[in-house]
């Protein structure tokens, strides 16, 4: 089993810290007029969307090793998963 038991839960979790601090200082930005804010109504979208672009570039650089470890965790959970599959069919061909 991996040594992190809530791998994916802890790489989730800091993804989306990574994606609300990157609102907070976008939001920041453009509230002081720093960036612009958009057209209109297309403020809270603009702000969204900008948000996104940054922290997705950041996410994956700075939480490799998160990553790793939830993509450790996937991939034992999957390989006890088809043995487990294995063993239910070898059972079920014995018993004709």
């Amino acid at each position: 089993m991996s040594s992190t038991p809530n791998a994916t839960l802890r790489y989730t979790a800091m993804r989306l810290g990574i994606f609300l601090g990157c609102l907070l200082v976008v939001a920041a930005l453009a509230y002081a007029g720093i960036i612009p804010e958009g057209i209109g109504k297309s403020n809270p979208l603009w702000v969204v969307l900008l948000a996104l672009v940054i922290s997705g570039p950041l996410s994956y650089i700075v939480l490799r090793k998160q990553r790793d470890a939830m993509s450790e965790q996937i991939v034992d959970g999957v390989g006890r998963a088809k043995k487990r599959l294995a063993a239910n069919q070898s059972q079920e061909d014995g018993v004709s």
